[in-house]
């Protein structure tokens, strides 16, 4: 044996002690002794062969293979740094089309909102990498959030201390709240990190025993169908469920931190406690006793949501007029901005002006009434229409055709949704207009002194229930105009945008107006320009 390879193996046994003493480090918690004998052993023997091997190692070194070596070691630095100010310093692209590896703005916004601190203790295994930084993300959103990560097998006295038995599991607190979160995906984080932050939930109820739209179904064709097609409006097919779906608003609603329930007042059920009430689309007409609970709900100062169909009497119709609204008898026309080819389904892009339809992208309402001003103005009570369809619009007040007839449809521009807002009036004076308004002969007396045992009301009236049901919720800005309306109702304006996330199949819906303009673009203005160059290039070679 000679002295070289002698001190080449003196050398590797050096190098290979050193990787011992570093795999016992990371291994042995109590291990210390054995980790500096071997890290004193492995350094002594590394430093011995180099210096036996210096003349192998300085020809190793110099000329060509010097200069291959350092470019190679240049090379691996500049990862190694790369790699350094990576980790220091992280940035992100996300190039998927939807956004799919990023926080959805939604999200992004209601997190920024946040105005009371956030803890979180977050428990994961290795293979957790795209939940883990979910959470990084959100809490990089608001300094209120802390994070902390822990893996239960790593850390399981930690775990026990918490009460954490598996991975994926997080625990939230926040002013002595606490909420523990098992889901995996940004609603259910950002579910979680809402419900923490707010003080209590608020319970919505959907009226039930009329026909209204089920919150809890998840049918998604529960509507008229056309000869022609596809129609919501006018038809004369009609496919039978047992209710309407609205499974993805209640969904959304939950993510929200709202309850949501079904509440049938002719079971003796009460609205007592309901922060807003939804009559999501009555079929058939509301019992007299059922009115005057709804009318005492909202005399109370509650807030509630109407939505009705064309042609269906439901016995709330005198109730609206009582706080400044018409509920028209017909149904909306729109020749010139509607759904496709549907002109039952006005296409609205352009909103008057509120929180409700900020930065809020075009709707449709497939099978629209129209709203009016009541004929005498209601003291206290301020109307504001919402949500207009547009000026060549009117409403056909004979089902199954579509002419307008001037003096007995109601000419447009059509309103579709408006806001009652009643403010505080002395309780007599209240008393005695809602009499008046609904005929009844109450002896004059002086209003009370003192203002105020009324309270603020906040009332949405919409003319359509089809476009929150299941069919219509995901498409375009219709279910962000349903769940901003109950956050408005619910003064929850702080969640007035968000929308949960999800990933639909990309695909353009366009009004018909667009849909006639991209026809004569694309089929005939194109074409006949490009015939007319065709045609001039061959008279001028000929």
């Amino acid at each position: 044996m000679n002295s070289s390879f002698r001190s080449g193996l003196i050398l590797l046994v050096g190098i290979t002690l050193l990787a011992v003493a570093a795999t016992l480090n990371a291994l042995l918690a109590n291990g210390a002794i054995w980790i500096t004998l071997a890290t004193v052993a492995g350094l002594t023997l590394t430093l011995w062969g180099a210096y036996c091997l210096r003349d192998q190692l300085g020809a190793m070194v110099s000329g060509r293979r010097g200069e291959i070596s350092l470019y190679t070691l240049g090379v691996v630095g500049v990862f190694m740094a790369v790699a350094y100010f990576s980790l220091r310093f992280p940035m992100r692209w996300d190039m998927t089309a939807n956004k799919e590896h990023s926080l959805s703005e939604q999200t992004v916004n209601m997190i920024k909102r946040i105005d009371k601190p956030v803890k979180i203790a977050f428990f994961h295994d290795p293979m957790m990498r795209e939940t883990v930084e979910l959470y990084e993300l959100m809490a990089a959103q608001n300094k209120l959030i802390s994070l902390e990560l822990y893996d239960p097998m790593l850390n399981p006295a930690q775990a026990r201390l918490m009460g954490v038995q598996f991975a994926g599991t997080a625990l939230l607190e926040s002013e002595n709240r606490k909420v523990q979160v098992n889901g995996p995906t940004e609603i259910d984080i950002a579910n979680g990190i809402l419900r923490v932050s707010q003080k209590s939930t608020q319970r919505l109820c959907f009226l039930d025993g009329h026909g209204e739209a089920n919150p809890f179904s998840i049918e998604a064709h529960d509507h008229q169908e056309g000869t022609a097609g596809h129609s919501h409006g006018l038809g004369d097919k009609m496919v039978i469920h047992e209710q309407h779906g609205m499974a993805k608003a209640r969904n959304a609603l939950e993510a929200m931190n709202y309850t949501v329930e079904k509440l049938a007042l002719l079971k003796g059920q009460t609205l007592e406690n309901c922060a807003v009430l939804v009559v999501a689309g009555a079929k058939t007409a509301l019992l007299e006793s059922e009115v005057s609970a709804i009318r005492a709900y909202l005399n109370a100062g509650n807030n509630a949501l109407f939505m009705f169909d064309p042609f269906i009497t439901t016995g709330l119709e005198p109730l609206m007029q009582e706080w400044g609204v018409v509920v028209d008898n017909d149904i909306i026309i729109d020749e010139t901005s509607h759904f496709w080819a549907d002109p039952s389904s006005p296409a609205v892009s352009e909103y008057n002006l509120h929180q409700i339809t900020k930065e809020l992208p075009m709707t449709f309402f497939p099978g629209a009434r129209s709203l009016s001003p009541a004929p005498k103005r209601v003291p206290g009570v301020g109307v504001t229409p919402l949500i207009n369809a547009s000026k060549q619009s009117y409403g056909e007040t004979t089902p199954g055709r579509i002419e307008f007839n001037e003096g007995k449809d109601m000419p447009g521009p059509s309103t579709i949704m408006a806001i009652i807002r009643r403010r505080p009036e002395t309780a007599k004076t209240a008393a005695a207009i809602m009499a008046e308004l609904r005929g009844e002969k109450v002896a004059e007396e002086k209003p009370a002194a003192e203002p105020v045992n009324t309270k603020k009301s906040r009332i949405v009236v919409a003319g359509d229930s089809d476009f929150a049901t299941n069919s219509f919720f995901h498409i375009m800005g219709n279910g962000k105009l349903f769940l901003n309306t109950i956050n408005y109702l619910a003064a929850q304006e702080n969640l007035i945008g968000l929308e949960p996330r999800s990933f639909d199949r990309p695909r353009v819906n366009i009004t018909n107006r667009q849909m006639k303009g991209t026809f004569f673009l694309s089929v005939i203005l194109i074409p006949a320009l490009l015939g007319l160059i065709g045609t001039a290039v061959w008279w001028r070679q000929r």
